[in-house]
């Protein structure tokens, strides 16, 4: 086993889970996926170790493979499935949404015009 990528890899997950923790919404839904499954031979990170570190993050663990499409689709599809569970959570505990009340106001003017040379 490489040492030396363990030890450089780590670090960063933790430093990304600290930034999504620290700077995404209360409700952001992750999961950490191992990829590269498809190359056993040059393995660094043991599935166990990977399930074990996603554990600690409070994460899902998936192994994924794109060269091989192993779990790309499970990953992606249990990433919308969390995020669904937590909208709909949303739903149910704001009353905002629950009860119809508005959140925006819409103004009867049209957008303004475009500038003419502007390209947006």
């Amino acid at each position: 086993m490489n040492m030396t990528c363990v030890c450089a890899c780590l670090p960063l997950i933790l430093c990304r889970s600290t930034q999504i923790k620290t700077y995404s919404w209360d409700n952001a839904q992750v999961v950490l996926a191992g990829n590269k499954c498809d190359m056993e031979e040059e393995r660094v990170v043991s599935v166990d170790s990977g399930r074990l570190l996603a554990e600690q993050l409070g994460f899902e663990f998936f192994e994924t493979s794109a060269k091989d499409n192993i779990n790309v689709k499970q990953t992606f599809e249990r990433l919308v499935d969390l995020i669904c569970d937590k909208m709909s959570e949303s739903l149910d505990t704001d009353p905002a949404v629950t009860t119809g009340a508005p959140t925006a106001k819409l103004t009867d003017s049209a957008p303004p015009l475009q500038q003419p040379g502007c390209n947006c």
